[in-house]
């Protein structure tokens, strides 16, 4: 049996029994398609059926796209990797659990080894001193936002350990920061004093908080020639709607939904967010596009980086950068996109070692085989089981078993 039978064999099945609403799944071997199917519905109650170019809400596929485009930026010499943040950032000072004031840097956060984490009573806490982690809706600023960790200590000192976290969120102010800079001229309007008029503070408002957007489509965008990748839905008639986990069949998301994991209580959603200029903009699961967007991202690194950076920092973007930290799952490592497969048996999975994968809570599920040329993409509307499920186990089985 064929990658492709096999791979389809699985979508009929998740499909079939409403685990899935809908996907778009991409097999990529040698730069040559394997398979590229839509299964499903973008709307199960109006029953349209997804297509090949449908609009996904990304959730943390957004990272590698920021982090790509932070990556760019340091091959340019606009940023580096052992950059301080807080000389980027002077607001974002937290400190350590000792109490002194974290010396995190780039690094640490494109491995999430910074001290951050996603730990949901952040969003618990009163609401003046609560931090949003990037999907639910707010109309904060990222400054507003993430300046209060500045009273709430930090996991742990940078580099100690791993952490998944929002510092993909806190990369994106960096990576906006060191755009608005070398695009002076064109975010000269951000940087002068406030206007007296209120209705162009509030474009003023907009205009700063869409420069995440900005960075990415110059850096990574642009260059692929991608014109769905982005921080806001470019065409409402393609956005497939959301749905999650239920009993017995996926159902359709409210706003906001709470997730259920087996460990206890999952993510909570908004799906709204990304209809709303005043959020800031989420660097770590702000953005939607379609599975091809992401596709010619990876395979763009995967084969030497193309336009966006050198052959040595795509090379380092899928390696491990966390040397023996360990992750909270055996058998992985860290590189700047994504898990190393380091030990398949103790990782529980059918990719071999070398390969990076990772994925987005909204449904989302990818990875690269580098010594086998494979990229696959796996986009759905169903969370948690198109990114943490069943199915996806039994994807990366379909594709590697001849490996």
């Amino acid at each position: 049996m064929s990658i492709a039978e096999r791979v389809n064999r699985v979508l009929d099945e998740a499909v079939a029994s409403e685990k899935l609403v809908g996907a778009v799944v991409m097999v990529f071997r040698h730069g040559q398609p394997v398979l590229r199917r839509a299964i499903g519905y973008g709307d199960r109650e109006a029953r349209i059926p997804v297509q090949l170019d449908t609009i996904f809400r990304f959730a943390s596929v957004t990272k590698p796209f920021v982090s790509a485009t932070a990556l760019s930026q340091i091959d340019k010499g606009l940023l580096g990797l052992d950059d301080l943040v807080s000389d980027h950032l002077p607001w974002f000072r937290p400190k350590t659990p000792a109490g002194k004031v974290a010396a995190i840097t780039v690094r640490h956060l494109l491995t999430h080894t910074s001290g951050l984490t996603y730990d949901p009573a952040l969003q618990r806490l009163p609401r003046e001193r609560a931090i949003n982690l990037g999907l639910l809706d707010t109309d904060l600023t990222l400054e507003e936002n993430f300046s209060r960790h500045n009273a709430i200590p930090l996991a742990f000192a940078p580099g100690e350990r791993w952490a998944y976290s929002v510092a993909t969120d806190i990369l994106g102010g960096v990576v906006a920061k060191i755009h608005a800079a070398s695009n002076a001229q064109e975010t000269a309007a951000v940087s002068t004093s406030e206007p007296a008029n209120p209705l162009a503070r509030h474009f003023m408002s907009i205009e700063s908080r869409t420069l995440l957007e900005a960075a990415v489509v110059e850096h990574v965008c642009q260059p692929l020639r991608l014109k769905d990748a982005r921080f806001h839905v470019t065409d409402m008639a393609r956005l497939a709607v959301p749905y999650g986990d239920g009993e017995m069949r996926a159902e359709r998301m409210d706003d906001p939904w709470q997730a259920k994991a087996p460990s206890g209580e999952g993510p909570a959603f908004s799906p709204s967010r990304i209809f709303n200029p005043r959020a800031f903009q989420s660097g770590g699961g702000g953005m939607a596009g379609t599975a091809l967007d992401v596709l010619t991202l990876l395979e763009t690194i995967r084969t030497g980086g193309g336009p966006l950076m050198s052959v040595e920092m795509a090379n380092a973007a899928l390696a491990n950068q966390i040397g023996d930290v360990p992750m909270d799952r055996p058998g992985k490592r860290f590189s700047f996109l994504g898990a190393v497969i380091t030990d398949p048996a103790a990782a529980e999975t059918a990719l071999p070692p070398g390969a990076v994968q990772w994925g987005g809570v909204y449904g989302n599920t990818w990875f690269i085989v580098p010594q086998a040329g494979l990229t696959v993409v796996s986009m759905s509307n169903t969370a948690l089981e198109g990114c943490d499920g069943a199915y996806v186990e039994r994807l990366r089985a379909a594709v590697c078993a001849e490996l």
